[in-house]
């Protein structure tokens, strides 16, 4: 996909219900999901046809909470940018995480 083609960036009333606390919604709104869903896009394609796993994707960013970053997994799968090879590789925890890639 060309950059041209993307278009990062979610409505905040998709990040949370209606009946959430004001300050929910008004966290939803704070939150710059262009940018961030642009940050994560370009590391998961960093890493090609061998793909990635959350915890790599994590460790690029130490300073971005965890929630910012795994937060943007569900949208870039949503807009068909990248893809969950089906793959599965141990994680720091011991668990299975998915392989994502980036759609070429």
């Amino acid at each position: 996909m060309t950059q041209q083609e993307l278009s990062f960036g979610t409505d905040p009333q998709k990040l949370v219900r209606t009946q959430d606390p004001d300050t929910s919604h008004a966290s939803a709104n704070a939150v710059d999901t262009t940018k961030l869903e642009a940050l994560v896009y370009e590391a998961i394609k960093k890493y090609g046809d061998r793909g990635c796993i959350s915890d790599q994707i994590r460790a690029l960013y130490p300073a971005y909470p965890y929630s910012s970053i795994t937060a943007r997994y569900r949208a870039l799968l949503d807009k068909g940018f990248i893809i969950d090879t089906g793959e599965r590789r141990q994680g720091q925890s011991g668990r299975s995480q998915r392989v994502m890639k980036a759609q070429s």
